[in-house]
Formats: C-alpha cells, sequence, structure tokens
C-alpha cells in the first residue's frame, strides 16, 4: 500500500512581499486586507518570538510603508486625500500589532513610566506612536497623549501623573520654538524631557542646542531610558535665549511680529515678477500665498535656530514639490529677493536668505526651470 502524498502548504510570504502587500492595502484604503497582513507578519509562537515580530513588524514594515506614503505624496503620484487615508490604515495596523502583543506584556512588571506626545501643533502622530508602542513591547509603561499637546495642558498632566521621562516627538521644523519652549517647562517641572522626529535636524543638532535628550528611533530611545536621563537641575526653568544667545538681538522677534506684512508685500513683489501669477484663480492665489506664509514660517524658524541649512533644506525641498505639480521652481526667486529686500537690516536674516538663492541657483530649478 503505497502512503499518500503529502504537498507542503503554502509558502509564508516574504518580509518584501509582505510589505508590498501592506503597502498596497494602505494605498488602496483596504484596512481589512491591511490588518489581515499585519496579522500575519506577528503570526504565534511564544511571548518572546510574538513580542520580537511585533517590533518587527512596527518598524520594517509599518514605518516604511508610511515613509513610502510621504514619498509618494511629494513626487505628486498620490493625493492629500490619499495620503491621509493611507495614514490612517497604518495607525489602525499599529493598533492591531499592539492588541496582538498585549496578552505577552500584561503579566510582565514595567521598567518605568513614560509620557510620549507631540508638541503643541505637530498634527504628525504615527511616529510618535511607534516609539510608544515600541516601548511598550520592550517594558515601559506608556502614557501616549496623540497629537498637537499644548505645553501648559502637558506640564500640568506631568504634575498629576509623573513620569521618568517625556519623550516629545516632531516632524515639522517650524515647530521648533514650540518644541524648545515645552522643553524647557517639562524640565522646569522636574520631568527628564527626551526629543526625537525630523525636526531636530540630523543627529538631533537642534535637539542638543536645547538641552534636550535625543534618540534617532525607538530602539535609541529604549536605550537612553534605560541608561536613566537624569533629573533636571534648578536651572531648567530659562528663556530661550540662555540655549540659544543669538536671540539677544531681536531678528527673531522681529521677523515673527512682520509676518503677516512680509507675506503680503512678498505676494504682491512675485506678482510682478512671475507673470503668470497674474491670471491664477483665487484658489491658486490662496494657495500661492499660503507657500509664501510656509516660506516666512521657516525662514523665521531658521533664524531661532541660527541654522541656514534649515532654511536652505525647506526651499529646495519646496522647488522639487514646485517642480512634480508643474509649478516653474523660478517662481521662488522673486520669493526670495523680495524678502532679502524688506528685511535688509537685518544681517543673520539676510544671510540666510543669501545662502538659499544661492542653493536655488546652483542647481535645486534644475534645467527645467
Amino acid at each position: 500500500m503505497t502512503a499518500p502524498h503529502v504537498t507542503d502548504g503554502p509558502a509564508m510570504p516574504s518580509h518584501e512581499e509582505l510589505c508590498e502587500q501592506l503597502w498596497r492595502a494602505a494605498i488602496d484604503c483596504d484596512e481589512i486586507h491591511a490588518v489581515a497582513v499585519v496579522r500575519n507578519a506577528v503570526g504565534g509562537g511564544s511571548s518572546a518570538q510574538v513580542v520580537a515580530a511585533a517590533e518587527r513588524t512596527l518598524l520594517r514594515m509599518i514605518a516604511p510603508v508610511q515613509e513610502r506614503v510621504g514619498i509618494q505624496w511629494a513626487a505628486n503620484a498620490i493625493t492629500v486625500a490619499q495620503e491621509h487615508a493611507a495614514t490612517a490604515v497604518n495607525e489602525r495596523c499599529v493598533s492591531a500589532v499592539a492588541d496582538l502583543a498585549a496578552p505577552a506584556l500584561a503579566e510582565v512588571p514595567p521598567l518605568g513610566r513614560v509620557t510620549v506626545a507631540c508638541v503643541d501643533g505637530e498634527w504628525h502622530a504615527l511616529p510618535a506612536r511607534l516609539v510608544a508602542e515600541v516601548l511598550r513591547l520592550r517594558g515601559w509603561h506608556v502614557d501616549y497623549l496623540g497629537a498637537q499637546v499644548p505645553t501648559e495642558h502637558l506640564v500640568s498632566y506631568l504634575h498629576r501623573r509623573p513620569a521618568d521621562a517625556v519623550l516629545l516627538s516632531s516632524s515639522i521644523p517650524a515647530h521648533l520654538p514650540v518644541a524648545h519652549a515645552a522643553i524647557s517647562a517639562c524640565q522646569a517641572a522636574g520631568v527628564p524631557v527626551m526629543v526625537g522626529g525630523a525636526a531636530f535636524g540630523p543627529q538631533g543638532r537642534y535637539a542638543h542646542r536645547m538641552r534636550a535628550a535625543w534618540a534617532p528611533d525607538a530602539p535609541g530611545a529604549h536605550a537612553l531610558l534605560k541608561q536613566g536621563l537624569g533629573r533636571p537641575t534648578a536651572d531648567a526653568a530659562r528663556l530661550p535665549d540662555l540655549d540659544l544667545p543669538h536671540l539677544n538681538d531681536q531678528e527673531y522677534t522681529l521677523v515673527r511680529q512682520t509676518a503677516r506684512q512680509l507675506v503680503k508685500q512678498t505676494l504682491a513683489d512675485v506678482e510682478e515678477a512671475f507673470p503668470p501669477l497674474r491670471s491664477y484663480t483665487e484658489y491658486q492665489r490662496e494657495r500661492t500665498a499660503e507657500d509664501i506664509d510656509h516660506i516666512v514660517t521657516y525662514l523665521a524658524t531658521s533664524v531661532y535656530v541660527d541654522d541656514a541649512d534649515l532654511f536652505t533644506t525647506f526651499i529646495t525641498w519646496t522647488a522639487d514639490i514646485l517642480r512634480s505639480r508643474g509649478v516653474p521652481p523660478r517662481s521662488l526667486l522673486p520669493a526670495v529677493d523680495s524678502l532679502q529686500r524688506q528685511l535688509k537690516d537685518f544681517p543673520r536674516t539676510v544671510g540666510i536668505l543669501t545662502e538659499a538663492c544661492g542653493a536655488l541657483t546652483a542647481g535645486a530649478l534644475g534645467p527645467a526651470a
């Protein structure tokens, strides 16, 4: 009698295949399929295996897919609505992974308590959520407060629920002045502060200037927490210029105070120097005014941290965004020129604008500009 032929079951998809499946589900707004993909990625096994697989899924699947969402939006390959929908799907996937891992964590005594929040004005909450969930997987009790937490409410929360550290997240450099105030306020409340996110610059350069610990990612945050951050000293309550002495020249304050007039005059100057703007619809003019407002905001932030690279990076990124949407990047030059004229009495600000203009003309405008 011959033994029955046994066939192998379906092979487990590779990591790359699972990532591609999650990308397709996210971009198609297919939440059910997306959750099934991450559940498949976490799988089963012992508690330790589930926890390890959950962290891999968060950091090596969901995070890269979300980064791809941002890249595709910047390239004008997906709409803002698609970007928001895909982000919502990825947030649902994070919750699904957390649910799968919860039974394995329920009986483990926590290493300590940390609070994770986005700075006021920061709506990009997924990076903070990923950090919060990885820290939970690694044994921390995490109070996750979500997006856009006003500083005064954050400090009040820390007084009611003391933490070993507060972790602040920001993706947008324009929020650095607010982040600086939040760092100082939390430290004044006696709580150590760690920050993370693209806003804080390469290798956390702005975090260090603001006297905050910095971690490049969730595992890095865990490592720093394990080492211990140390309680803030008595001088933790301080004005911004103690960390950033250049603020004493008042250039940042004056640029911020005149921002509305700067935007209005710059829009008029761009219309004069860039004739196609005159035939724009009202909607297009409103979007152009918003773009100029962003330029002024980033200029002020660059003056705040005294780093021309921040503004140059933003203006060249803006040139790429405009090009991908069929708007000639050369339209940025009249805006920069106008701001140089209006702010001619501010040497640090003019220096930043001069560097940005040089970066644009040196290559960011491209041959088709």
